[in-house]
């Protein structure tokens, strides 16, 4: 399995060992563009591996913090609540950079910047870059891509 996210278009593909195409979704990445330097709140580009995947079996819409789950689960109510918060739902699929000096080590670390592949509410638009530097997803389709896929897939990301 390989994943390839386009920057581009806003999209996530999911491809077999073959490069069959066998899903594809939309996404958001950051609102600042890409890049790879800590606190640019930029997506990094490039070669990348799941590193971990956090959530198996919690509550579609469950809130994390820090990779944890807080005991939430998102509503609306809790969003007016919380109006500043930068909703991490559901999975996370965590990334590491492949490629030293670029994605991984120093400035530049996509696992030190805690880069992941996570849910979001319902309510964020799709397919328009609107992320602090990680890539959103729907909450279904994070959940079926996570049940898919296993710790060490690749992932790149092309922007």
């Amino acid at each position: 399995m390989k994943i390839n996210v386009h920057i581009a278009t806003q999209q996530l593909e999911l491809l077999d060992e073959t490069g069959k195409l066998l899903r594809c979704y939309a996404v958001s990445s950051a609102a600042k563009g890409v890049g790879e330097v800590s606190g640019s709140f930029c997506t990094p580009r490039g070669r990348h591996v799941i590193r971990a995947k956090i959530g198996a079996g919690c509550p579609e819409n469950t809130v994390f913090v820090r990779r944890r789950p807080t005991g939430e689960i998102y509503t609306p109510e809790l969003a007016a609540q919380f109006p500043e918060r930068d909703w991490i739902l559901t999975r996370i699929l965590w990334l590491s950079g492949c490629e030293a000096g670029f994605n991984r080590l120093g400035e530049s670390d996509t696992m030190r910047r805690s880069i992941y592949i996570h849910g979001t509410p319902d309510s964020n638009t799709m397919g328009i870059p609107d992320s602090h530097g990680c890539i959103r997803m729907r909450n279904a389709d994070l959940i079926e891509l996570f049940d898919l896929v296993t710790a060490g897939t690749a992932v790149e990301i092309i922007g």
